[in-house]
């Protein structure tokens, strides 16, 4: 089991082993969806859209099938799937915990889940001031 997997997404601080907070995490029902779609499609990532299309959705695609590139953030791992962001939506967001999460209804239109009645959302919270403290220097632009 990957250590990702252990945390509990409700707590109000979540660090990984070096003490140092995670920019995402992921509820139990979102890394069962995420092994659903890996079993089906192979690895798997995320990008979290900035509008456009299916407005502010994380999109999870095939590994090899969204470029990433200078212009994106790696936030971390979920549910063993790399998690990228715009580097301009890092900008405003940089302050946010990201929690991965799925509700009821139709997934973005390019995103693996679409078609499942099921689809991913995306909770957020504040980092605390001690957290965007420890947080100072990670996920460099």
């Amino acid at each position: 089991m990957n250590s990702d997997r252990t945390l509990d997404a409700n707590v109000a601080e979540q660090a990984g082993a070096d003490g140092t907070p995670l920019r995402v995490t992921a509820t139990p029902a979102a890394l069962a969806l995420i092994d659903e779609l890996r079993s089906e499609y192979g690895p798997v990532m995320f990008h979290q859209s900035g509008g456009c299309c299916d407005g502010s959705s994380p999109m999870c695609y095939p590994v090899g099938d969204f470029l990433v590139s200078d212009g994106d953030v790696r936030l971390g791992i979920v549910g063993g799937a790399e998690f990228f962001i715009s580097r301009s939506q890092f900008e405003v967001w940089k302050h946010t915990h990201l929690l991965l999460d799925v509700v009821p209804g139709r997934g973005g239109m390019f995103s693996l889940e679409n078609g499942r009645e099921k689809r991913f959302h995306i909770r957020s919270r504040l980092f605390s001031d001690a957290e965007n403290r420890a947080l100072e220097g990670a996920c460099k632009l």
